[in-house]
């Protein structure tokens, strides 16, 4: 296949390489070429005239479950912890295996829509109630659209308890349980190997209130046994500090430092109230951060520090987080408000367009541990997103590459291309019924309202 008439391409490099131009030619799976490149006999040709090519956008944090509990007026303008209570800790245990196949193609169509080819999903419900397998129900969905999908199999050994005895508990394993847990969903999805569609990585919800402190290095030795990647929350809220503060003695990042839990095999979703000294630590341990400004702007909670870790060297990704406290879960939504509230309050060139689109492209690829995908460059997997600028939003542009970040609004996607296959046509999943799907979302909000 041979990619060609675009405007311009952004590699997703750093620096001068972010940006080239040319015809990009796909074989096997794999970008072979990019530049000045001639059609070859019975080469397919795919016109991306009009449009400008990014590498498919990578989203190192969601919840999937999250799609069908969005809005909630109850807890349309409270803040983590009372939303946290209004909405995942109330409907939890209503999540049956119809409403979290539907949520979950509803996240990952809106995603695929948006030029996300790859998505971490941390799911942090596991209940002896089930009888259904989520990790089974998620990755299923994945396979039926073709998206790369990384599970991060949460979980806890210990609840959190708010002011209401109204609500079923939080579902919660014995230690063993869950390290065991994981390790079966590896074995049956995790597949290492360049361009796997399916990883799976060990991911409790978050290290304070989900865990024992004392487990804590058993956790994370167990992944490391197993070769998988560490996820979870910290440093959401000022709440979260203080709660490490008053418990533990320690900011967060270095409480979790004494137990092993930084390096490059370990990233955090949010991050946003961190000290100086912190930032410098995850950014010299190569630990990941998932940058979810969206999620983190909805509710409240302040901006995280992405742009002085990036400054540093760090690594820096963004994360749609979940629908339930993001309602525009787009990685295009995702990255325009990125661009926007660094700006807002640092200054107009706090963080740029091309920022942006490394942290949701190279960046994702070096948290998730993927240096196959996130860059468009000879030899990596061909996960291409090509932006059709053909709305009124568009015109006028004198950069049109930086347009799918700063014009806002919808995607319009012309081709999303995974490992060299088409998944995206003309802002069209094939195969996907939007109307059934529509209704499938309708009818099971109602059965939860109910």
């Amino acid at each position: 296949m041979l990619i060609e008439n675009a405007m311009g391409i952004f590699t997703g490099m750093a620096g001068e390489a972010m940006r080239t131009r040319g015809a990009i030619r796909v074989r096997d799976g794999v970008i072979a070429a990019i530049g000045r490149l001639q059609a070859e006999p019975g080469e397919q040709r795919l016109d991306a005239c009009g449009c400008v090519i990014y590498p498919g956008l990578i989203s190192t944090h969601h919840h999937l479950f999250q799609s069908v509990m969005k809005g909630v007026r109850t807890a349309i303008n409270l803040p983590l912890a009372g939303w946290l209570r209004s909405v995942p800790y109330t409907y939890w245990s209503h999540i049956d295996e119809e409403a979290l196949a539907v949520a979950a193609r509803i996240a990952l169509a809106e995603l695929l829509l948006s030029g996300t080819t790859t998505a971490a999903d941390h799911h942090y419900l596991f209940s002896d109630s089930f009888r259904f397998d989520p990790a089974h129900v998620i990755f299923e969905v994945a396979r039926s659209l073709g998206i790369r999908l990384v599970f991060c199999r949460g979980g806890a050994t210990k609840g959190r308890h708010f002011d209401t005895d109204e609500l079923v508990p939080m579902p919660v394993e014995r230690l063993e349980h869950m390290l065991k847990s994981v390790e079966v969903c590896a074995q049956r999805f995790h597949d290492a190997s360049p361009g796997s569609l399916s990883q799976v990585v060990l991911a409790p919800t978050t290290p304070t209130w989900s865990l024992e402190a004392g487990e804590l290095k058993e956790v994370i030795a167990s992944a490391r046994r197993m070769k998988l990647r560490l996820h979870s929350h910290l440093s959401e809220t000022h709440e979260y500090v203080d709660f490490c503060l008053s418990v533990h003695g320690k900011r967060p990042v270095h409480w979790i430092a004494e137990h092993n839990w930084l390096g490059p095999d370990v990233w955090f979703a949010h991050l946003v109230h961190l000290d100086d000294s912190e930032v410098r630590l995850l950014a010299s341990t190569g630990t990941g951060m998932a940058h979810c400004p969206q999620s983190n702007c909805r509710l409240g909670s302040g901006v995280a520090p992405a742009d002085a870790m990036a400054r540093l060297g760090g690594a820096v990704s963004l994360g749609v987080d979940g629908a339930a406290s993001n309602e525009s879960a787009d990685m295009i939504s995702e990255m325009h408000s990125c661009w926007h509230t660094h700006r807002a309050l640092k200054g107009a060139d706090a963080v740029t367009a091309e920022d942006v689109v490394h942290w949701a492209t190279a960046g994702g690829a070096r948290v998730l541990g993927r240096p196959e995908i996130g860059t468009l460059a000879p030899g990596q997997q061909a996960d291409i997103a090509i932006f059709d600028l053909d709305q009124p939003r568009h015109f006028g542009m004198h950069d049109p590459l930086i347009a799918p970040v700063t014009c806002a609004g919808s995607a319009s996607l012309r081709y999303l291309m995974i490992g060299g296959r088409l998944v995206v046509e003309n802002g069209a999943i094939p195969g996907l019924d939007i109307a059934k799907l529509r209704s499938d979302a309708a009818r099971v909000v109602a059965k939860l309202a109910a």
